[in-house]
């Protein structure tokens, strides 16, 4: 066995003669434990609330969505449609049209965006699933499906026939407005359902049937905003991306959906790091406590180490000593700490331990990744804090 890791396990796991140094030991791998069980909770509640935030876009958001290079919209050639049919992976796609809006209800009105859809839309979401009052738009009707923010700030039911909402798009063209009433196209519509997501959404979005939509917008009966996509389980993203840009005669792009929530992906995650920096200067700090028990362990052995001395071992192989000794403390801590908050987690998977409201527990993930992470920083950290703590030993300290 190597003769520095042998005597760093005996003084790790052997109790010395003097209590004060056993206080500080025991204090400084509960601190290290602590900060590691603390990191990995705080990672796992990140990860869970990531796939929380982004679980409702997955109800209207596509697996890929094919958007205009340059401008609002785009033509649809017959033979770009053969394309879609034909690109292996494609399990249904849709063909949207989608625009900046007034509704006007009661004298009242707020701005919202209008998104009309083909009869394939529901095959590409899932989107009726979150509708809370009423039904989906029948096809070719006069009717839309609006969020519950926007049917609240007007003050508007469904199904009421007797009270339509008024729909104004402005006409496309250059030029002085002649009139008010000539500038807009406009159409009186029934709300026939409500949908509730997340705040957004909810406050932005009304839905119909892309014949309307198209009416509105002086649209060509092939010209549309947007296509979207549902891919089939095994169906590899990129290859299908490819087989899209390669076949379309018209200049688009294809996003999936992480680039059209790039925003939130970019907030979640810059607040991940944030945190993880954070509780990193925790672990820190604990730290100095391994610095401060090594420092007093090196101390209380000086009669040890000059005995070390005088038999062969030199200055190195005894700071090798206490380099190994404060790395296996921070190693162990930090595997106890992870086991720890891995017992945390599960049970608040189980149990639901924290509630946001008294009906959604705090949702929280267990991933390898930060597993992995809480591993390598105490690692990483722990051999520092070793290295500065054991080169207070010198040569003048063991000789005498």
């Amino acid at each position: 066995m190597n003769f520095a890791l042998y005597i760093a396990k005996r003084y790790l796991f052997t109790k010395s003669s003097n209590n004060a140094i056993n206080i500080m030991t025991i204090i400084a791998a509960s601190g290290v434990v602590v900060a590691a069980a603390a990191l990995f909770v705080v990672l796992s509640g990140f990860a869970g609330l990531k796939d929380f935030s982004l679980e409702f876009s997955s109800f209207v958001d596509p697996d890929l969505k094919i958007l205009p290079e340059q401008g609002k919209s785009f033509l649809l050639t017959d033979k770009d449609s053969t394309a879609l049919s034909k690109i292996e992976g494609i399990a249904s796609y849709s063909k949207i049209i989608e625009e900046r809006i007034i509704i006007e209800f009661d004298n009242k009105n707020v701005l919202a965006s209008l998104k009309g859809v083909d009869e394939n839309y529901l095959k590409v979401t899932s989107i009726d699933s979150m509708i809370i009052q009423g039904q989906w738009f029948e096809k070719g009707s006069g009717q839309l499906v609006s969020g519950w923010g926007i049917a609240h700030n007007l003050s508007f039911g469904v199904l009421d026939y007797g009270k339509t909402l008024s729909i104004y798009v402005p006409k496309p063209g250059v030029g002085q407005i002649s009139s008010i009433r000539g500038a807009f196209n406009s159409l009186n519509m029934v709300n026939i359902g409500v949908f509730d997501i997340n705040e957004d959404l909810n406050s932005t979005y009304v839905y119909t049937d892309i014949a309307n939509a198209r009416y509105l917008m002086d649209y060509a009966n092939n010209q549309v905003s947007s296509i979207e996509l549902k891919l089939q389980p095994n169906a590899n993203e990129s290859t299908v991306r490819k087989a899209i840009l390669e076949n379309f005669d018209t200049n688009v792009i294809v996003k999936n959906r992480a680039q059209l929530n790039d925003a939130l992906y970019k907030m979640l995650n810059t607040e991940n790091l944030v945190v993880y920096l954070i509780f990193t200067l925790v672990i820190i700090i604990a730290l100095f406590n391994v610095i401060g028990a090594l420092i007093m362990m090196i101390l209380d052995k000086k009669g040890s180490l000059h005995t070390l001395y005088n038999i062969g071992a030199t200055t190195k192989d005894i700071r090798r000593v206490f380099f190994l000794q404060g790395s296996l403390m921070s190693l162990l801590g930090g595997f106890v700490g992870v086991l720890i908050g891995f017992i945390l987690v599960v049970l608040q998977q189980q149990f639901a331990l924290v509630m946001i409201t008294p009906s959604l527990p705090y949702p929280v993930k267990i991933q390898v990744m930060n597993i992995l992470v809480v591993l390598v920083t105490i690692t990483i950290l722990g051999f520092i804090a070793s290295k500065i703590a054991s080169g207070r030993i010198n040569e003048t300290l063991v000789r005498s």
